[in-house]
């Protein structure tokens, strides 16, 4: 019990002091990040995540095409008794 008094104190603290010594007001901080949000899919960084996106979704669709025929060629002989 003590350990979680300790550790929301100690978290309460860390937010008090956070918001003490930060270097510039809510509303800056907020303009800030939506400035990077819209910059960051325009970057680099979102067309290499766009790539392995495409990348994962070809994959899954050439595993899912793989099971699909085998499930239908396995259904086809189980019907007609050759399985």
């Amino acid at each position: 019990m003590k350990f979680f008094l300790g550790l929301l104190f100690g978290l309460g603290l860390g937010v008090v002091i956070g918001l003490l010594l930060a270097p510039q007001s809510g509303d800056e901080l907020r303009a800030q990040l939506s400035e990077q949000g819209i910059a960051l899919p325009t970057g680099n960084i979102s067309d290499e995540l766009r790539a392995r996106a495409n990348n994962a979704l070809a994959q899954g669709r050439e595993v899912y095409d793989r099971a699909k025929n085998e499930m239908s060629d396995i259904y086809s002989r189980t019907r007609q008794g050759n399985l």
